[in-house]
């Protein structure tokens, strides 16, 4: 049956947004209440993207969407969380298509690429008229990307590519590859590389069979002598330093994106127990361990709501750091996970069934709490930053 959103503002607030915050929250509501709602259990029961809400949030504006210039919507960071939080309500595996696309397939084009490639890329990833990946992840390689194995090496005006990537986000549907590589004329330094798709040697494999982001590709690549212009080098990257810039992009938007798979569940779960008589012919959110279990829920949104928020506002003022964005998507997502698993306990055997959001967006977050840095890695990185001593 499912339940309408109903909203979330506990602690009001609403009242320290903008007027533009607000209305692009809103749009971005209607799109998922309009568009991926009605569909997405077909899609994550089929282990289908929906390919044809890419022009849709094109014209909305959705991808790099805090970028400027380039037919880019230059959204503040605030707004930007705003739109990743509507599209994770929605489902995890959809805003993770989105969070690629912006966050780290524009956003390095946007910072390390040189004009002629922003100019050539940018406003076509825009529209979704062109979509890309990002290739990091190997599967030897997930928490330790530096000790990649994929190389690059340079001859004459031209790279050869050579390696494997695994877990990549778009993979099979991408015209272009954010590819990072230990440049071998260089002393292995990693650098970034644009790779077109269509270009020999280059292959994408799509992961079948998970129980989690089914609604979004998945893919492995490989690359077996790859050849590329020397143009197609990002000029600016240089070191590991580099894809973990793009890496902290995504971060910060995965913050967002789990309090609205949270809102998700919470509201799932408080409608459902208004509803739902049990015992004497009450409802049983009258009864206190329901009522304890909907009370942790919005403190724990309610906390991470004002943490994403904060966070929010630092990045927009230039003086976030990157164990702030680690302590947002780690408590974020640990928070929504633990609320995904609380509402199916009050929806019962009811919880399991498609009919409900919950349980999609409880496997969802399994992977969301593992990509783009464990939750134990984070732990690492706001250790280091308090202590000094890195532990890893």
């Amino acid at each position: 049956m499912g339940f309408k959103f109903q909203g979330f503002d506990f602690l009001h607030l609403d009242a320290s947004f903008s007027e533009d915050e607000l209305l692009v929250r809103r749009t971005a509501r209607d799109f998922v209440e309009d568009n991926l709602i009605p569909i997405i259990e077909d899609c994550f029961r089929e282990e289908r993207f929906p390919r044809e809400l890419v022009p849709v949030m094109g014209e909305l504006g959705f991808f790099g969407a805090n970028l400027e210039g380039y037919g880019c919507a230059g959204m503040s960071n605030v707004e930007y969380g705003l739109v990743m939080q509507e599209l994770e309500r929605g489902d995890s595996g959809f805003r993770s298509f989105v969070s690629v696309q912006s966050a780290l397939v524009m956003y390095p084009i946007y910072t390390f690429g040189s004009d002629e490639q922003k100019n050539n890329w940018l406003p076509a990833l825009a529209t979704g008229e062109k979509l890309g990946c990002f290739g990091l992840t190997e599967s030897g390689f997930g928490s330790n990307p530096g000790g990649m194995t994929t190389t690059a090496r340079k001859v004459g005006d031209e790279y050869i590519l050579n390696g494997e990537k695994m877990w990549i986000t778009s993979g099979n549907i991408a015209d272009v590859a954010v590819i990072w590589a230990k440049v071998e004329n260089e002393a292995g330094r990693v650098r970034g590389f644009l790779v077109e798709t269509d270009r020999p040697g280059f292959r994408a494999d799509e992961v079948h069979g998970k129980w989690s982001l089914r609604a979004s590709v998945t893919s492995g690549l490989s690359l077996q002598d790859v050849h590329i212009p020397a143009a197609n080098l990002l000029p600016g990257t240089g070191g590991l330093k580099s894809p973990l810039m793009c890496l902290n992009q995504a971060r910060y938007g995965i913050s967002w994106g789990a309090i609205g798979a949270a809102m998700s569940c919470y509201d799932t779960a408080l409608q459902y127990a208004k509803f739902r008589k049990q015992f004497r012919g009450e409802p049983i959110a009258s009864h206190q361990l329901i009522q304890e279990k909907l009370v942790w829920m919005v403190s724990e949104i309610s906390k991470g709501q004002l943490l994403s928020l904060h966070v929010g506002r630092l990045k927009d003022a230039g003086t976030v750091g990157h164990q702030h964005i680690s302590l947002a998507k780690r408590n974020n997502v640990w928070m929504a996970l633990e609320t995904a698993r609380m509402a199916r306990d009050i929806l019962g055997a009811n919880g399991i069934t498609e009919d409900y959001p919950i349980m999609r967006h409880m496997m969802n977050l399994e992977s969301v709490k593992t990509y783009e840095g464990t939750h134990d890695i984070h732990a690492l990185v706001i250790g280091q930053n308090i202590t000094g001593i890195p532990a890893y």
